[in-house]
């Protein structure tokens, strides 16, 4: 579809994909809502792009993929990309204010940035759509179960404690937050997966994650339960 209003992203991704394996592409762009509908109809197809090898059709994208090899269709949907992506650019974030502020790259103080940056990144990802992150976070935390509203605070105590802590700033406030949730959270976690063995998706990357529940957001929690006390101790002695 090429619109004055829409261009089909897939109909370019297709395109591109039969360009990268070899083949000469003859496209055919749809421009009115009544060719695409003809176009549908014609070859009893809900969707658009559809695309023919010699005659055969493919199908759209994700069967261009699957024809190429690029994409296993019996493949599980879980994915730990999302948050891997996100722990690298945390690690590389932590570096570069070593290397900026301390004239280091390794440090105690970038061990520490890195979790108070992870904190930052994972609240931000759940703020992004709030709604969609309180109802999958329903599914395991125990205190959301008893008081629904916690689902939609978490993420503004997470991130907001993670500023403070980069900033080393309000530790008082900061510290005890981020043990409280984070000490709810690896507990619930640990009972959701390890006691009831119940497979579940991880909130920890926002509502649309498709990581699984598990070591990922028990490491997160325990991540920040570790950084509050040792900021408790250093703040009282």
């Amino acid at each position: 579809m090429v619109m004055p209003e829409h261009t089909c992203p897939y109909g370019l991704k297709s395109k591109d994909l039969l360009e990268r394996q070899g083949y000469d592409v003859e496209d055919h762009p749809l421009t009115t809502r009544e060719e695409t509908d003809a176009f549908m109809a014609k070859h009893n197809v809900e969707t658009t792009p559809q695309t023919f090898i010699n005659g055969k059709r493919i199908g759209g994208y994700d069967d261009l993929e699957v024809h190429f090899g690029k994409r296993d269709p019996n493949a599980d949907d879980t994915s730990y990309t999302p948050v891997i992506a996100l722990f690298a650019v945390a690690a590389l974030t932590a570096l570069a204010f070593s290397w900026y502020a301390l004239d280091t790259l390794f440090a105690w103080q970038t061990l520490g940035w890195f979790v108070s940056i992870s904190m930052i990144l994972l609240g931000l990802q759940k703020l992004k759509d709030i709604e969609s992150f309180s109802t999958m976070f329903l599914n395991y935390d125990l205190l959301a179960k008893r008081w629904v509203r916690y689902g939609y605070i978490y993420p503004f105590v997470e991130t907001g404690a993670g500023i403070l802590m980069t900033a080393m700033v309000g530790i008082w406030l900061a510290a005890p937050a981020a043990l409280f949730i984070g000490t709810v959270g690896a507990v619930s976690v640990f009972k959701a997966v390890y006691i009831d063995k119940r497979e579940l998706k991880c909130a920890c990357v926002g509502g649309d994650s498709n990581v699984p529940l598990g070591f990922v957001s028990l490491t997160e929690n325990l991540g920040m339960m570790a950084m509050s006390i040792t900021m408790l101790i250093l703040l009282f002695t």
